[in-house]
């Protein structure tokens, strides 16, 4: 598919059974919303006694200009959409990078402080995933 000029994509979450059809539909448009002409696959991967997760497939016509910048501005507004459905930043996948700028969002302030808190008494060197899992300081 990636020799074909097709942007092929993959995101998690997982939420309560009372937001997943909602929060799938709001993904759903969102990524529609980014890309353009989409396909969206989506699967229960994981149930759980309050909910399940929703692991998305996308495939779009890829930008041959920026395709890094095309996925990472989709990224970003399916994320926020996420949490603003009552999904999870992310499931199994964990947070990285990738998601490190919406950590607060999902854990707050005293949860920011409470990692920190925790990174700082069990890597007091700051050698293990530097800059990975915390955004900055502010």
């Amino acid at each position: 598919m990636l020799d074909h000029g097709l942007l092929v994509e993959t995101l998690e979450t997982a939420a309560d059974f009372g937001a997943l059809p909602s929060l799938h539909a709001r993904i759903r448009r969102s990524l529609r919303d980014s890309l353009g002409r989409v396909m969206v696959l989506s699967h229960v991967s994981h149930l759980y006694r309050s909910g399940a997760s929703l692991y998305v497939t996308v495939l779009a016509a890829r930008d041959p200009a920026d395709p890094v910048g095309q996925w990472t501005a989709a990224k970003r507004a399916v994320t926020e959409t996420i949490l603003a459905g009552g999904g999870t930043l992310t499931h199994h996948h964990a947070v990285g990078a990738d998601h490190r700028d919406f950590l607060g969002a999902e854990v707050g302030t005293a949860g920011l402080a409470l990692l920190r808190a925790v990174k700082a008494t069990m890597d007091p060197t700051g050698i293990m995933n530097p800059a990975v899992l915390l955004p900055p300081a502010s």
